[in-house]
């Protein structure tokens, strides 16, 4: 019995199922995962420096522990050089402490004035919302005897505060390493990770080869080397952009006459590891500074304007540029990768959105079932120029089809634009117009609209169409001696083809008449075909073939010697097989684009 094959929608919600219950694993796991996606990243950071000590006969053992002690060694010169200088601006504080003061004095709100009246009433008003009524003691009373009675102590609360045993040396140590204990531990952990896939990583890629099977060795292959190779790119970018952003930071704090201008450039280059986040506590610390050691608000706030630019030219125009081309990952993909990578892992997941995201997309580009991924956060265009082009104007908005257009002709010819972009736009529409998916009056606007773009498009036309045609030969190919005769097969499509070809063959020199489809061979008799004079059949696959044959046929009966270029425009096949389905007498050519039907008319020496 056969079996039938899964419907979209079974495939979908497996597809579904399978990225809910990744992603369940990535947060359960996230304890384990989250170092060993660090020590990955930092694997990859050092494999050059192993590759280089492994040429030079060290053995990749002996390389793996020596690069990690090194880079732990100048990490931790490097932090213990930063920690004491962090620790003199501390010390140095108390000096500016009347600097500190008069700040504080002049942000307070002033006393005086509308300003300071409305303060004092908002102040007030909290104390009166903050402070609840005085409750009212009820006076004493006497019973029958003449005793008297005292009011309930209900009505009087007695305060209770919670006083803490005075610890000792034993919990105060404790209390102090405690917080560090956790972070410790996740370096320890990425250490040790780091230092197994260094020294095991081409066991460890052979295993993984031999999980998903021999048979997808080429795939695998090819994923692998793509995503180390963004992955690196990604980090060295990274490095070197955060470098610059340092270094700039440093001058330009060093031209303010913020103190410790190199320390601060260091800190920014580190802290910007950290996406969006770094560069404002970056930023904070030398603004805090300034405005301790500067009597006037000038200097903070030119140092708040430093940072502020940097990071806007850098953050919004040099990293979607640089990171966007060199990862393979859209600019707003990066900024949802974030946020989904922080709420899943937290501040591990912002230090490491992007790098996980590049290989999801990498895993998208290469696996079948995550597909969509690619094509969700990938920065590949998700539609082809034609497909842009036609699915505006069955939005009926022929303002961006015609952006789509001219932004294909900066980098184009008019003849790559009606052969890479018109011509399969008309082919959608064929296909839709022969279902019935295409109403009259998308129909209507479609052909209209694509006949208004080539009369302002053969304005500005020039000679740019045949660019390409001249570059091919040897000199400007001569204008054909006689006229050339441009008949549609069958439809409207295939006039519009016939008007492109007219088009872009009256730049040549000659002359081109245009006929319609229906009374071609009718209009042929005001014509009057000479010898010298070239036919032009233009029809567009798969309708309009049939009627091209037919019409080629008619027109070699009637007028045995014209030459007769049959041009099926995008056909794909062979089309030396294509030129046996023709009746004899055949067709002298029959091209498959407007470049070779231009070729076959300014060059009639050429036989098809």
């Amino acid at each position: 019995m056969m079996a039938h094959p899964k419907s979209p929608v079974s495939s979908g919600i497996r597809n579904l199922a399978i990225l809910v219950a990744v992603v369940a694993v990535l947060y359960l796991a996230r304890a384990i995962l989250i170092p060993l996606a660090f020590a990955v990243i930092l694997s990859l950071i050092l494999a050059p420096a192993i590759a280089w000590l492994a040429r030079l006969r060290l053995g990749r053992v002996p390389a793996a522990v020596v690069v990690l002690l090194l880079s732990m060694a100048g990490a931790i010169a490097g932090a213990w050089a930063i920690f004491n200088q962090l620790v003199d601006v501390a010390n140095q504080l108390p000096e500016y402490q009347q600097n500190i003061n008069k700040k504080l004095e002049a942000i307070r709100a002033p006393s005086t004035g509308a300003v300071g009246r409305a303060a004092a009433s908002v102040k007030a008003l909290g104390k009166e919302l903050a402070n609840p009524p005085i409750p009212v003691v009820p006076p004493a009373v006497s019973d029958r005897a003449g005793r008297r009675i005292a009011p309930s102590p209900a009505s009087h609360p007695l305060p209770v505060q919670v006083v803490e045993a005075p610890a000792n040396e034993l919990l105060y140590v404790r209390d102090l390493i405690q917080p560090f204990l956790r972070p410790l531990g996740v370096l320890g952990m990425v250490l040790i990770f780091s230092l197994f896939l260094m020294i095991g990583h081409d066991d460890l890629r052979d295993r993984l080869f031999r999980l998903v099977g021999v048979s997808q060795l080429n795939v695998m292959t090819q994923a692998l080397n793509d995503t180390t190779r963004r992955v690196s790119r990604y980090l060295l970018l990274q490095v070197l952009v955060n470098a610059v952003f340092g270094v700039l930071c440093g001058m330009g704090l060093f031209l303010i006459g913020v103190p410790y201008a190199v320390l601060w450039g260091a800190v920014a280059a580190i802290l910007r590891i950290v996406p969006y986040v770094g560069s404002v506590v970056a930023a904070a610390l030398p603004i805090l500074l300034s405005l301790a050691v500067f009597d006037h608000w000038m200097h903070p706030l030119l140092v708040f304007l430093m940072f502020s630019t940097l990071e806007l030219f850098t953050g919004n125009w040099v990293e979607p540029r640089l990171y966007g081309t060199h990862t393979g990952v859209s600019c707003l993909a990066l900024i949802l990768a974030t946020v989904f990578w922080t709420v899943l892992w937290g501040p591990a997941g912002l230090i490491l959105s992007t790098p996980l995201t590049v290989c999801v997309v990498v895993l998208g580009r290469y696996v079948p079932q995550f597909w969509f991924l690619h094509i969700l956060l990938g920065d590949e265009p998700a539609l082809a120029e034609e497909a842009q082009f036609y699915q505006r104007l069955l939005a009926m908005d022929d303002q961006e089809a015609r952006t789509v257009l001219d932004r294909y002709l900066t980098g184009h010819s008019m003849l790559q634009l009606c052969d890479s972009v018109i011509i399969p736009a008309l082919t959608l529409a064929e296909h839709d117009r022969h279902k019935g998916a295409l109403d009259p009056d998308r129909e209507e606007f479609f052909f209209l609209s694509i006949k208004e773009m080539l009369a302002e498009l053969a304005e500005r036309a020039g000679k740019s169409g045949f660019a390409e045609v001249e570059a091919a030969g040897d000199a400007k190919p001569a204008p054909p001696r006689g006229r050339v005769l441009c008949l549609a097969a069958s439809d409207e499509a295939d006039e519009v083809t016939a008007a492109m070809l007219a088009l872009l063959l009256e730049h040549s020199g000659g002359i081109v008449i245009t006929l319609e489809a229906d009374p071609a061979l009718q209009q042929l008799a005001f014509v009057q075909p000479a010898a010298d004079d070239i036919f032009c059949v233009c029809a567009l696959p798969p309708f309009a073939f049939a009627r091209a044959r037919t019409l080629s046929h008619q027109l070699r009966i009637r007028f045995p010697g014209v030459r007769i270029v049959v041009g099926v425009w995008g056909f794909a096949g062979e089309t030396e097989r294509a030129m046996e389905r023709f009746q004899a007498p055949r067709p002298d050519k029959l091209v498959t684009s407007l470049a070779d039907a231009i070729q076959a008319v300014l060059n009639p020496a050429t036989k098809g």
